[in-house]
């Protein structure tokens, strides 16, 4: 029996180069997305559960914030792959992944604007979770374009279009919000809109493809259980990059997402929220840089594995750098080391991810297992470092911890061997 047509072209790898304007409609999304799920992580988050629970041990302040983030973490690994999978069987006439988009800005941003209001912690944390799934709803149907309609020897670019964008978010994000001066609801409001308005263009003016009635089979319980496991024997560089990406982005979480309170409790510096706008200035120019000319620099090299184990070991060196030299000036440093290294793997490992894949007719749901790995650690890791500050009373460990993960990141791509 042949094959349908409608599923040969669906399952085949895209041969036409997407154009400067895809990818200027692709950036400038991924720019409102960061904006405003960045913003709350490295500031607004964490002032206000601090605000919230009153607590004179600022260890518990960590704690605190940690614990809202791990429970966000634990709804996006059911998050991501469910709405992978569940993109890849719609047949809108809309298509396929642009009903996912607008349904993820659309609760991203609401759960935004609801959390600005919240007068509790119970409040906090319930609407963070909210927007951290809409966050996961969104960003896999975004992911899942590169592999639709992106050719494999331009997705380095435009993968390093997902990276830039993350870091000119940050510090547009905290520039906005200090500079403005604004209340926390008043943050949160500019936050929602800013990812509404950057999103449309995307959204309304980039096609996506229909997918026929048929071509899928219906999603179940069973098929969606069966689908989340995927048999590191038989796709072994799946697994590995799959294990490599979350050792890297937990080491890189573990070395930002506490950052304002290793400012605050660990230097003592007199403007921790200024210090914090500096170094995140210092670590968006280098993610930019390393972002868009080492992901380019990939695809014309016709090489990923290399580049992600140099970014890897970037990391940790700007890890250790602040385990063992704890100072402002030293911090700068790691900084631009960890931009450098985290630009680099952000661009060219989702380039790598995209070709690793089981089977693309279901690369929404794959891609979404792959995203777990991108935004489930970043989750767990205030968690779990603050439980390493707590247990230490210091930073010292948390950032020896951050280097040594992103070192057993760089061996699991290592292994990685059917692509170069």
């Amino acid at each position: 029996m042949s094959t349908p047509p409608a599923t040969l072209s669906l399952a085949s790898l895209p041969s036409h180069r997407v154009s400067g304007r895809w990818i200027a409609w692709f950036a400038l999304s991924w720019l409102g997305v960061w904006i405003a799920q960045l913003t709350p992580v490295q500031l607004l988050l964490p002032l206000q559960v601090e605000r919230f629970l009153d607590a004179t041990d600022w260890v518990q302040n960590v704690l605190g914030f940690g614990y809202i983030s791990g429970v966000a973490g634990a709804f996006a690994i059911v998050a991501y792959p469910l709405t992978g999978a569940l993109s890849d069987r719609t047949s809108s006439r809309f298509g396929r992944r642009r009903p996912w988009i607008a349904a993820g800005t659309a609760g991203f941003a609401l759960s935004l604007a609801v959390l600005g209001a919240q007068t509790s912690l119970w409040g906090i944390g319930i609407c963070w979770v909210a927007a951290s799934t809409f966050f996961c709803v969104l960003t896999a149907a975004l992911t899942a374009a590169i592999s639709d309609q992106v050719p494999i020897k331009q997705r380095g670019y435009v993968s390093g279009w997902i990276s830039a964008p993350q870091a000119i978010g940050i510090i547009a994000g905290l520039v906005l919000v200090t500079a403005l001066g604004l209340s926390t609801f008043s943050s949160y409001a500019l936050l929602a809109a800013l990812l509404v308005a950057l999103g449309l263009p995307f959204l309304i003016l980039v096609p996506d493809q229909v997918l026929p009635a048929g071509v899928m089979p219906p999603l179940t319980i069973r098929i969606l259980l069966e689908g989340m496991w995927i048999s590191p024997r038989k796709f072994p560089d799946f697994g590995w990059t799959l294990l490599s990406r979350i050792l890297v982005n937990l080491g890189n979480a573990f070395g930002t997402s506490l950052l304002l309170y290793f400012l605050m409790y660990g230097l003592k510096v007199s403007d921790a929220e200024g210090s914090l706008i500096t170094l995140t200035l210092v670590y968006m120019v280098f993610v930019i840089i390393a972002s868009l000319f080492l992901g380019r620099l990939s695809d014309k090299l016709g090489r990923r594995r290399a580049f992600v184990l140099g970014a890897s070991a970037l990391q940790a060196v700007a890890a250790l750098i602040l385990a063992f030299v704890p100072s402002l000036g030293a911090a700068t440093v790691a900084a631009g080391l960890l931009g450098l290294g985290y630009g680099c793997f952000l661009s060219v490992d989702q380039a790598l991810a995209t070709e690793v894949l089981p089977d693309q007719l279901s690369r929404g749901k794959d891609l979404g297992i792959m995203n777990i790995a991108l935004t489930v650690p970043q989750a767990f890791a205030p968690m779990l470092g603050a439980l390493l500050v707590s247990a230490t009373g210091g930073f010292t460990l948390l950032f020896i911890v951050s280097g040594l993960t992103a070192l057993a990141g760089a061996a699991a791509v290592a292994q990685v061997k059917g692509v170069r």
